[in-house]
């Protein structure tokens, strides 16, 4: 019988190179399809870590090196700060919408006051609205089949609200637990990833990834932490002055915090509402607590934190948050933001493109 053929060390050492990479590429899509539905967990809890570091090494030291200690109390300090506004939005939410619907029975059964004067004088519409307001308050059965219109979408939307959240509290609170053994296996975790960032990325590795910490510190201390405290006082204010919704009016102040002007629309339009209902006093108290404690956040100490920071367009932190929460839920409104401002930054440094980006103010 003839003897084999030899085969060539080179094209031996292809095939396995070939059939390694396979394979490994085979368990990476593998790893990824089994943990894709905790994706953004993963994500927000890497970036809670991150954000929260120095403070865990304090705590650490303060502690005499008690790693485990200093992880819990560091996880149960994010749960008041961070969980503890979108569990109280989840319970004040369902509160709001059982109210909403108490006033629409009531409109049904009572049916509705006169239109105030003040209706006539809004510019445009202000005729228009006073005489169909007027037509409605006069004239039971219109009124019921004026509201059975709006009765599905409402229930709809109150539906879609509620899933919304609930995954959001869901997210949040995996990423809390997933943060705590992040900070208990910070340190290797890191270095394997400035090693892995090495062999993508060259000697450029840890320039791109202090581009990455600081644009992440600046998003969610600069923009995202000034939102939340924005949202969480005016939702104080709102409850101390009886304005109706007031954990919704929160939540809507803190996704108006990333548009010039927006929290004092909200505030603003609590104390005309106040004032209209001839509670005067207490208007006066709504805008006095916008002006000084709510606009502060955002005038004074949202300016001194960017500016430590990273300072972003208008465009990239608003498209975040409005991108984020349509494709991440309530979490969204934290992810969206720190990712698009990641991948700007990013960007402009991959192009040596030096762009200056617009004042926050």
């Amino acid at each position: 019988c003839p003897a084999p053929l030899p085969r060539c060390p080179m094209e031996s050492n292809r095939a396995d190179r070939i059939l390694a990479t396979l394979a490994l590429t085979l368990l990476g899509v593998g790893c990824v399809y089994v943990l894709w539905p905790f994706m953004t967990s993963l994500v927000w809890s890497a970036i809670l870590a991150s954000t929260c570091w120095v403070p865990l090494l304090w705590m650490d030291r303060v502690l005499g090196g008690r790693r485990i200690l200093a992880a819990s109390l560091m996880t149960l300090t994010i749960t008041v700060v961070v969980l503890g506004p979108v569990l109280a939005l989840a319970l004040g939410l369902a509160d709001n919408l059982a109210e909403l619907g108490k006033a629409a029975s009531d409109a049904m059964t009572r049916g509705l006051p006169d239109a105030p004067e003040w209706v006539r004088r809004i510019p445009l519409i202000g005729h228009w609205l006073h005489d169909y307001w007027q037509r409605l308050a006069h004239d039971g059965q219109r009124l019921v089949a004026e509201l059975n219109k709006f009765a599905k979408p409402a229930q709809d939307m109150a539906l879609t609200a509620g899933t919304v959240v609930g995954r959001g509290v869901v997210d949040l609170t995996l990423s809390v637990f997933l943060a705590f053994f992040l900070f208990l296996h910070g340190e290797a975790l890191a270095t394997r990833l400035k090693v892995a960032l090495s062999r993508l990325a060259g000697a450029r590795a840890g320039y791109l990834l202090e581009i990455t910490t600081g644009t992440i510190h600046g998003v969610i201390y600069g923009v995202l932490g000034t939102a939340l405290a924005q949202g969480v006082l005016a939702a104080i204010g709102f409850l101390i002055a009886g304005v109706p919704g007031a954990l919704l009016l929160g939540m809507v102040t803190f996704f108006f915090s990333v548009v010039p002007v927006g929290p004092p629309m909200i505030w603003g339009g609590a104390a005309i509402w106040l004032f209209q209902q001839g509670q005067i006093g207490w208007a006066i108290f709504m805008a006095a607590w916008g002006f000084f404690l709510v606009s502060t956040v955002d005038n004074v100490i949202k300016p001194f934190i960017i500016s430590r920071g990273s300072n972003l367009p208008f465009a990239v932190v608003f498209l975040g948050v409005l991108g984020g929460v349509l494709s991440f839920g309530v979490i969204g409104a934290f992810l969206g933001p720190t990712l698009l401002a990641l991948g700007y930054r990013l960007v402009g440094e991959w192009t040596g493109v030096t762009v200056e980006p617009e004042e926050q103010g």
